[in-house]
């Protein structure tokens, strides 16, 4: 079977600098969850309608993730819950790069997402600058936050020729849970999302229907608090276990 990374050779290339346009800073996002397989087909489908990100020559890169949470994962359950106006916070390591940033995510009652972030060095909150930040855009008290899970994937990200969505595709997902000390190996899974302004038209969605790819909600510090944390309320998200485990076993 052809690889991913064989496909990804026959994508014309996009760079950071010509992305600039597609940020998609307060966007809606639609996820997708499937498995390698699927994915394969996918990218064969998508060649003529979407550039493929490339730094430096590589083209599916590597990110390190560390979320943070308050001491009882209020954050956690609220997500759980389905509460809107729900935020994140997490460090994002770019590999390739070494670069660091530290993100608040909120997610209103309309289903759109906004994401404020800053370019940083570490991952302490008690500094000047990440405190004030932290204050300004996150609604949980800086004192009551702890490192929570560690994540590693490797990223795709797409554009369409229109340049008006983005769509990253993650795989080989690994967890660390830095409470407890869980892992899990996620194997085969792959969690695409559609990031896009309001409801542009955007080509993949005729392909991932085609493939019978239907939308599915996935959030990575959930599940990967899910799977790794046993001291962690999992009731309402029982389905979305299953689902993934029914998916992976393909």
């Amino acid at each position: 079977m052809t690889s991913i990374n064989q496909f990804l050779d026959t994508f014309s290339p996009i760079t950071l600098e010509e992305m600039s346009g597609v940020k998609l800073m307060n966007r809606t996002d639609t996820k997708f969850v499937t498995n390698r397989q699927k994915l394969v087909q996918l990218l064969e489908m998508a060649q003529q309608d979407y550039y493929v990100q490339d730094i430096d020559g590589v083209r599916n890169l590597e990110y390190d993730t560390t979320y943070f949470d308050t001491d009882d994962f209020n954050m956690y359950a609220v997500h759980q819950f389905g509460h809107t106006n729900r935020q994140k916070i997490r460090f994002r390591t770019y590999c390739i790069s070494g670069q660091q940033f530290m993100e608040i995510k909120t997610k209103n009652n309309h289903g759109r997402t906004k994401k404020k972030r800053i370019e940083v060095g570490d991952m302490d909150l008690h500094d000047g600058v990440k405190r004030a930040f932290v204050g300004k855009h996150l609604h949980y008290d800086v004192d009551t936050l702890q490192p929570a899970l560690n994540n590693h994937f490797a990223r795709i990200t797409l554009v369409n020729k229109a340049k008006t969505e983005r769509l990253t595709i993650d795989s080989s997902l690994r967890f660390n849970n830095l409470q407890c000390n869980g892992q899990m190996d996620m194997g085969d899974l792959v969690i695409i999302e559609l990031k896009r302004d309001g409801l542009v038209y955007s080509p993949v969605l005729n392909m991932l229907k085609q493939l019978r790819i239907m939308p599915h909600g996935f959030s990575k510090y959930c599940m990967g608090s899910a799977l790794t944390n046993p001291g962690l309320s999992v009731n309402r998200f029982k389905e979305k276990l299953h689902y993934v485990e029914k998916i992976t076993q393909k």
